[in-house]
C-alpha cells in the first residue's frame, strides 16, 4: 500500500478562496457573486484584490444565479458562492432554466456540503445535491477531497467553458494531494494499485479510503484506490480497467446512496461489466445535528465502514 502523509489539515472551502483569488489574477473576466456568506466562502482575498469585480447579492440566491447567467452574456466568468443546500435545492429552477438549459458559463461553487456541515443540522446538510446537478444536461460536477485539490479545481474552471457545480466543505481535513497538481476535469486519479478490490471515493471520503486501504493491507487484502473528483463527466475507462482486474468494487461518498457517485458507477458496470458493488453512503435519510466526526461515525462514512464494505464485496465475487 502506497503511503500518504500530510503536514497540515485545512478546510476545503479555504482552497476555494485561494483558488478564486488566483482565478481572478489569471483572467480579468472572472467575477464573484455571494449570497451574504463572504466569510464562510472565504471570498475575502478576492474582494480585497478585485473589489470592482465582486457583487454582494444578499440572501437572494435565486437572484444571484439569474444575475450570474446574465453576466456571461457580456463575456464574464461568474463564480457564485453560498452553502450547497442554497446553491442547488433552493435555486434548482433558476439553475435549470437560466444556466443549464441556456448553457451559460456559470461556476456554481458550493460550500458546507454533506453531513459534515455538522451542528447546523438536517435543514442545511444537503445530501442530494450531486444527484440534482448531475442530471442536468451539460452540467459538469466536481467534488474535491482536500485544500490543494479544491484550489487547483477552482483555477481550472477559468478555462473550462460551460456550467459547473463545484462542491466542497467546511471541516478541516488532511491536505495530502500535491500543491502543484494539474487538475484535469474528468480524469480519475489512481492512489494505489491493487488486485483484490477497487475502492472508488470522492470528496472527504478519499482520505478515509486511504486509511481503509492501510487497514485492509493488515488483513492481507490489496486494495486499488481511485479518487474520482469529477463525477460528471465520469472517467469510465479508469473504472472499467480497475474493476476488470479486481472483480468487485466499493464506492464511498458523503451523499445519499441514491443518485450519487455510486449510482453513476453502478450504471456503467450494469451496462458494460456487471460486478459486485457495495455502497458507503448515507442510506436514504436526512442528517441531524452533531459534530462532523460524530455524524461520519453514526452514518457509516469512515474508514471502518469502507473496510467492512470491501470485505463484503470480496465475499460476493
Amino acid at each position: 500500500m502506497k503511503k500518504y502523509t500530510f503536514t497540515e489539515s485545512k478546510d476545503t472551502r479555504s482552497g476555494f478562496g485561494a483558488g478564486l483569488l488566483e482565478a481572478g489574477k489569471m483572467n480579468s473576466n472572472v467575477v464573484a457573486l455571494c449570497a451574504d456568506l463572504i466569510g464562510s466562502l472565504k471570498m475575502d482575498a478576492f474582494i480585497k484584490e478585485f473589489p470592482e469585480r465582486f457583487f454582494q447579492i444578499g440572501i437572494a440566491e435565486a437572484n444571484m444565479i439569474g444575475i450570474a447567467a446574465g453576466l456571461t452574456i457580456g463575456g464574464k466568468i461568474p463564480f457564485t458562492g453560498t452553502f450547497a443546500n442554497f446553491s442547488t435545492g433552493r435555486v434548482y429552477d433558476q439553475i435549470r432554466q437560466s444556466v443549464a438549459y441556456s448553457d451559460k458559463n456559470v461556476k456554481i461553487c458550493a460550500s458546507h456540503a454533506g453531513l459534515t456541515l455538522g451542528e447546523d443540522g438536517a435543514t442545511h446538510q444537503i445530501l442530494e445535491d450531486i444527484g440534482l446537478m448531475k442530471m442536468l444536461p451539460g452540467m459538469t460536477v466536481i467534488n474535491t477531497c482536500d485544500y490543494n485539490q479544491t484550489k487547483a479545481a477552482t483555477i481550472a474552471l477559468v478555462n473550462h467553458v460551460g456550467p459547473v457545480y463545484l462542491r466542497f466543505g467546511r471541516p478541516v481535513v488532511p491536505n495530502f494531494t500535491p500543491a502543484d497538481q494539474n487538475f484535469e476535469i474528468g480524469k480519475a486519479i489512481m492512489l494505489n494499485e491493487g488486485t483484490d478490490v477497487t475502492i472508488i471515493a470522492t470528496g472527504h471520503l478519499v482520505w478515509e479510503a486511504i486509511q481503509a486501504g492501510e487497514e485492509l493491507e493488515k488483513l492481507g487484502i490489496n486494495a486499488e484506490i481511485i479518487n474520482i473528483h469529477t463525477i460528471k463527466p465520469l472517467d469510465e475507462d479508469a473504472i472499467l480497467k480497475s474493476v476488470a482486474k479486481t472483480r468487485c468494487v466499493v464506492t464511498a461518498e458523503e451523499h445519499n446512496r441514491l443518485g450519487g457517485l455510486g449510482d453513476s458507477i453502478a450504471q456503467v458496470l450494469a451496462q458494460k461489466l456487471p460486478t459486485p458493488q457495495e455502497y458507503v453512503a448515507v442510506n436514504d435519510s436526512f442528517g441531524e445535528s452533531g459534530t462532523p466526526a460524530q455524524l461520519m461515525e453514526k452514518y457509516g462514512l469512515n474508514a471502518n465502514s469502507i473496510v467492512a464494505a470491501a470485505r463484503k464485496a470480496i465475499s460476493r465475487k
